[in-house]
């Protein structure tokens, strides 16, 4: 019995050590590579490259991204990625990614506090210098973007060395 004890203690201390080293390691690579390391993103990845962002994204920070994935940016009209992928609409490119970069980290727990503290809104300035709008629809953050478009979170505090990434369900548009 205390054998069977100890062998379950010992797999739950694995457990729990695995899972803790896992979250130590995601926290070591940047906001660039987390997302190059998830296969959701690569859309993003390749949208950050065309516009030449990497070397500001994987900078000291931190930085809170809000991360469109594949299936977000699919929601766009047919083309519109080809086309902002294109060198010749590279200024574009950057005004909407940097749209969803937030200077400064951010976790899920603080933006609901914000929220909250801003009975039911935040808004949140962008390193492109427009805002985003934040609030909670039920448990889900929901931003509203400057053209009225909305964004579901649907996972948080997704850890990197110089910042978090938040994951939303489609692209934001700034004006």
């Amino acid at each position: 019995m205390k054998i069977k004890f100890a062998l379950s203690l010992g797999a739950i201390a694995l457990c729990a050590f695995s899972l803790m080293a896992k979250d130590n390691m995601a926290a070591t690579k940047d906001i660039v590579d987390v997302a190059a390391s998830l296969p959701d993103f690569s859309t993003l990845v390749a949208a950050v490259k065309a516009a030449g962002l990497v070397d500001t994204l994987k900078g000291t920070g931190p930085f809170t991204v809000f991360a469109p994935t594949n299936e977000a940016f699919a929601k766009l009209p047919a083309g519109t990625v080809d086309t902002l992928l294109k060198p010749e609409n590279k200024d574009t490119l950057v005004k909407i990614l940097t749209y969803h970069v937030v200077a400064g980290k951010v976790t899920a727990k603080e933006l609901i506090a914000l929220i909250k503290k801003g009975h039911g809104k935040a808004s949140v300035k962008t390193v492109q210098g427009g805002t985003l709008t934040a609030s909670l629809q039920g448990t889900s953050v929901i931003l509203t973007d400057e053209k009225g478009g909305t964004a579901t979170v649907v996972k948080t505090n997704v850890p990197a060395s110089n910042g978090v990434i938040h994951v939303i369900d489609t692209v934001v548009m700034p004006n």
